[in-house]
């Protein structure tokens, strides 16, 4: 796979325009395999890695870890610390691969990330996050960016996210993507963090009549194009889309260029499953496992005749040895076959 560690990034605003429309960054789900496929269906949408942690990156195997396929571009990398140093060293790294941008995770609620300090448990300290975006900016060119919650725990989210957004950005970060809810640390899994606790979109909007010079990207249970039409039509300036977008990604991405940037791609999903198969074939023959990549594919015809024998076939057959782009074609025969 290609490792573009270079400077040749599409440019320092890029991302900014992008950002208009986003897949947000989602452990185990938004790897590279995913972001080269969602890229085959939009062209203009800013596309987030998975969080990786700065020490990870100083020390790790950042082949693995950072490395992409120059297609992706804009890509961004959300990476997840809380000491100044070591994340302007990774910010730098990552410059150096070519990302368009640098997030930093103020947002995820796991366990891990507790212990380790980095995440939703970083609202409570917005002195300390100023004091990392700003050790970011000293040493990078590209966008520093946040992405965070309204709150956690106990906190009075009306409150905080304001003192918060004003600390941040008085350290240069003029781009931020709230969660619009709190985040409980205490008593809910991550999984029950997506849901349980209440959207607060009207707090959301309220901190873009509050802060105009910035940029501010809404998310958290945005489950359609219709809907994020509609935050960017009340004023919002972007729109960040998860689990939708991962799940039924034709419905959602391969229309996004047309109705949210105006204009871009038109593809049909059976042409990016033939897309697609050129990547399939260089990731397996490079010692890598067809299941590697078609689990990010299933949702592809969700609502198709054909999309449970379609998802039943790469499941079943994906992780075969010797599975390659056969495969994938006769997941795809039954389709087409349907169609007929």
């Amino acid at each position: 796979m290609a490792n573009p560690k270079s400077q040749e990034n599409s440019g320092l605003s890029d991302a900014r325009r992008a950002a208009r429309f986003s897949v947000a960054p989602m452990m185990d789900w938004t790897d590279r395999h995913c972001r080269y496929f969602h890229r085959l269906m939009t062209e203009h949408t800013l596309l987030y890695t998975e969080m990786v942690t700065a020490p990870a990156v100083i020390h790790g195997d950042r082949d693995r870890l950072l490395g992409f396929d120059a297609t992706e571009h804009p890509v961004a990398l959300q990476l997840g610390g809380s000491n100044p140093g070591q994340l302007a060293q990774a910010a730098q790294i990552a410059e150096d691969f070519g990302y368009d941008e640098i997030n930093l995770n103020c947002g995820c609620p796991s366990d891990r990330v507790q212990s380790g300090f980095f995440g939703a448990v970083l609202m409570e300290t917005p002195a300390l996050v100023a004091e990392c975006v700003a050790a970011m900016r000293n040493v990078v060119k590209v966008p520093v960016t946040v992405k965070c919650r309204i709150g956690v725990d106990d906190q009075e989210p009306g409150d905080i996210l304001p003192d918060f957004i004003a600390q941040v950005s008085a350290a240069g970060v003029d781009r931020f993507a709230i969660h619009a809810r709190k985040a409980w640390l205490q008593g809910l899994s991550p999984k029950e963090n997506r849901d349980v606790p209440p959207l607060d979109y009207a707090l959301v909007q309220q901190m873009k009549a509050m802060f105009p010079h910035l940029h501010l990207s809404v998310n958290g249970g945005v489950n359609s194009l219709d809907e994020a039409e509609a935050f960017l039509a009340e004023g919002m300036d972007g729109v960040m889309i998860g689990r939708a977008a991962y799940h039924t990604p034709a419905e959602v991405l391969l229309n996004a260029d047309g109705r949210i940037f105006g204009g871009g791609l038109i593809r049909t999903p059976e042409e990016v499953v033939h897309l697609m198969l050129p990547y399939i074939a260089n990731h397996v023959a490079s010692g890598g496992r067809l299941h590697h990549v078609t689990r990010h594919m299933l949702g592809l015809f969700q609502g198709r005749p054909g999309a449970r024998n379609w998802r039943r076939h790469l499941s079943e057959n994906a992780h075969r040895e010797d599975a390659s782009t056969d495969v994938v074609l006769a997941a795809l025969s039954q389709i087409t076959a349907r169609a007929a």
